[in-house]
């Protein structure tokens, strides 16, 4: 199983990757992405091919 992580300080709160995630796991919160619906992450990687500022990494966990 993996995620999505976001770095805090990196991100914009632009929305692309809310955007671009098919599965609505993502959502802007006081300006900041956060992971809202983790168990919906099919690890596509388009929310980390699309933000600008590289602020979200994807953690593999077993």
């Amino acid at each position: 199983m993996s995620h999505p992580v976001i770095d805090t300080d990196e991100c914009v709160g632009c929305d692309i990757c809310v955007d671009a995630c098919p599965q609505d796991v993502l959502e802007v919160v006081g300006g900041v992405c956060t992971v809202t619906n983790e168990d919906n992450c099919i690890a596509c990687g388009d929310c980390l091919e699309e933000c600008p500022m590289g602020a979200i990494t994807e953690v593999v966990e077993d």
